[in-house]
């Protein structure tokens, strides 16, 4: 090229240039927008002690449970979807962090969740999420019946990144008392009915904004005490009492999930709404008809029937329908969301317990094997499950370790170790490494203090907490509060459950 060509060359790329930068800033401006357009609305909802039998879909034989049905047909319905304990707070920690509850300090029933965990709904609003907590917290070190929470409890879940919140501290029930962000509310109804409606009402607003939401509802039913509505229970009437009012709340509790599809559906923000389902815990013993489906034990136990829970996520037009048979569990929540979210967890090298479920979502690709094993500690059992197979400890320092296939044995029915002796022996191994990871874990190895924080309080019952005692007299008028407070307050039983 001579000089005069090149010159003439090298101008008219100087004059191009600009614009050419323009158009390219431009279309980066456009994917950018566009990227913060698809990041989909999450709403997590959680039932409180629904078994995995507990829908007519899973063929119990005298529950209806049309609207579950409808989400299981339209969602991917998962056929082996597990808790994250076989008891509630642990399994409502395990989902704001995608770590196992001995991780994060609640092991049981009433801890309080720490604040040197990384949660879910920190991590998306820093994001820009808008986020909300209705229903049950259980994550405040309260024991006992749901009973509102202060906007000064330094855990109430504000403190763990939600910023509206309408929340009991535990099981909640018919004409529930309710905090909104610390100011008390008395509500009239089924506590089903009322916290769906208060959740759609926040929906309502929060949808009309520019950044997306992240809303979790967490039922207080079927959780004792057990008070349906005269209409909700008559199909059980039958039953004996507990089991007819067991079975009313969960008819109020399917027509809540069809409110809320409804509501996503009126508001035409159904096709950005990711609407993912579950249980915190397997179903109840001593209920008749049973609740677990067959499944062995309950609430309580590290079988199928305390740790395997319904589970439907639905995301319509993004998610194809179906059932699978790939297991998951609520650990794997948090990594699944921000996936969709295009985020990050900020301390990658933290350990966690769960994997993202994005790939399941298109139907297209066959369902491959679980990547990981997720594992279950609780009292002195434990168990370990790695695709179909599952290792049990009911003692973890006397053994024996049982081994079943749950592909050809979900009841739990065949101890096979003996058949498959070095295969139980690698599982062993693998859980014994595990639980000496979550010691550190508990011990708060996995923080930068290298330790558990020094004012981190023991489980406690509100009523032996000063800031409850002006409550406790007006109180005791109340169906859910009064024999509670009366006898807690003659036996101060602390660690009463």
């Amino acid at each position: 090229m001579s000089d005069p060509m090149r010159l003439t060359f090298l101008l008219l790329y100087a004059v191009s240039i600009g614009p050419l930068a323009m158009i390219t800033q431009a279309s980066d401006i456009q994917a950018s927008d566009t990227k913060d357009a698809e990041r989909p609305n999450i709403v997590l909802v959680m039932a409180d002690d629904q078994g995995w039998g507990e829908t007519s879909y899973n063929h119990h034989p005298i529950l209806k449970t049309p609207h579950l049905d409808a989400l299981a047909e339209s969602g991917l319905r998962f056929n082996r979807f597990y808790a994250g304990a076989p008891v509630c707070s642990p399994t409502r920690a395990a989902v704001l962090t995608g770590r196992s509850c001995y991780r994060t300090g609640v092991p049981e029933h009433g801890y309080a969740l720490r604040h040197q965990e990384v949660t879910l709904p920190q991590i998306l609003a820093d994001a820009g999420y808008q986020t909300a907590h209705f229903g049950k917290w259980h994550l405040n070190g309260l024991r006992g019946p749901g009973v509102p929470i202060f906007e000064h409890d330094p855990f109430n879940p504000g403190t763990f990144g939600f910023q509206t919140w309408l929340s009991v501290t535990n099981f909640y029930d018919r004409d529930p008392l309710l905090s909104r962000n610390g100011t008390f509310e008395d509500y009239q109804g089924d506590s089903s009915d009322v916290i769906v409606e208060q959740a759609l009402d926040h929906l309502s607003v929060v949808a009309q904004n520019d950044e997306p939401f992240f809303v979790v509802i967490w039922y207080g039913t079927p959780h004792s005490p057990f008070k349906a509505s005269a209409e909700d229970y008559a199909p059980f009437a039958t039953l004996n009492e507990s089991s007819k009012n067991h079975y009313g709340e969960l008819v109020a509790l399917d027509r809540s999930v069809g409110a809320l599809r409804q509501g996503l559906r009126d508001l035409e923000i159904e096709k950005d709404t990711v609407l993912w389902y579950c249980s915190d815990n397997g179903g109840l013993p001593k209920i008749e008809p049973p609740t677990t489906g067959g499944l062995r034990g309950h609430k309580g136990l590290i079988d199928e029937g305390g740790l395997r829970v319904p589970g439907i996520i639905e995301w319509p037009g993004k998610i194809a329908p179906r059932q699978t048979d790939f297991p998951a569990t609520v650990m794997d929540m948090m990594p699944t969301v921000l996936e969709l979210a295009g985020e990050t967890h900020p301390i990658p090298q933290r350990p966690t317990d769960g994997e993202s479920l994005v790939h399941l979502f298109d139907g297209q690709t066959p369902d491959r094997e679980r990547g990981s094993a997720f594992y279950f500690r609780y009292k002195k059992m434990a168990a370990m499950i790695h695709n179909d197979w599952k290792l049990t400890s009911r003692n973890l320092s006397q053994g024996p370790f049982e081994l079943y296939n749950l592909a050809t044995d979900p009841v739990e029915a065949n101890d096979v170790s003996k058949q498959y002796a070095e295969r139980q022996q690698s599982m062993a191994a693998k859980l014994i490494e595990w639980l000496a990871e979550t010691d550190d874990s508990e011990a708060g190895k996995d923080y930068p203090e290298g330790n558990v924080n020094a004012d981190h309080p023991e489980p406690i019952h509100w009523t032996d907490r000063e800031d409850y005692q002006p409550y406790l007299e007006p109180w005791k008028s109340r169906w859910e509060y009064g024999n509670w407070i009366k006898n807690r307050t003659r036996t101060k039983r602390p660690n009463a459950k």
